[in-house]
């Protein structure tokens, strides 16, 4: 009972994203709450791969890039969306995680786990504010801070939705 509350938990974290992305379900992947843990890292990584490109693409047809722009941007974006791939593997640990211990949670465990969700958001603000340098110093801080506008609104719209599909700690369900 208590893998099939973790795997709810992490199913449903994962899934607010499925907006962004091409229409998914977990019956259409095969995948439910109680499935296989295989079956669902499967499904995480294709739905995260599903995010990253519609992701990429929603931020493509914004900035407007001249061909010449484009090259210069690109390889710096790609290098930001693998760095921040890394940071959200350790988002997404800290989520699963959190289910896992949901429903024994005590207050160590939930300071242990903000925590760590703290310095996620730093070290992600941090890798942003790397990349407006970088884009500046390549395209000019008009389309840097269009860069930054965009990606701010994107990762606040997936933290929306993650944070929303989290239960509430210490709220019984």
């Amino acid at each position: 009972m208590k893998k099939q509350k973790a795997a709810w938990i992490v199913g449903a974290v994962l899934s607010a994203c499925a907006p962004v992305a091409p229409a998914q379900t977990g019956e259409q992947a095969g995948v439910s709450p109680t499935s296989d843990p295989q079956n669902i890292t499967a499904y995480i990584t294709l739905l995260r791969s599903d995010v990253r490109q519609q992701k990429a693409e929603l931020v493509g047809e914004v900035m407007q890039l001249s061909a010449s722009d484009a090259a210069k941007f690109w390889p710096i974006y790609d290098e930001y969306d693998t760095e921040l791939a890394k940071l959200n593997d350790q988002r997404i640990a800290n989520i699963q995680e959190y289910a896992n211990t949901y429903d024994q949670m005590t207050d160590e465990k939930a300071d242990e786990l903000i925590q760590k969700a703290l310095s996620y958001r730093k070290e992600r603000s941090d890798l942003l504010a790397k990349q407006y340098e970088r884009v500046k110093q390549e395209l000019g801080g008009i389309t840097a801070a269009r860069f930054i506008q965009v990606e701010d609104q994107l990762l606040s719209i997936i933290d929306l939705q993650i944070d929303s599909s989290l239960p509430v700690v210490g709220r019984s369900s």
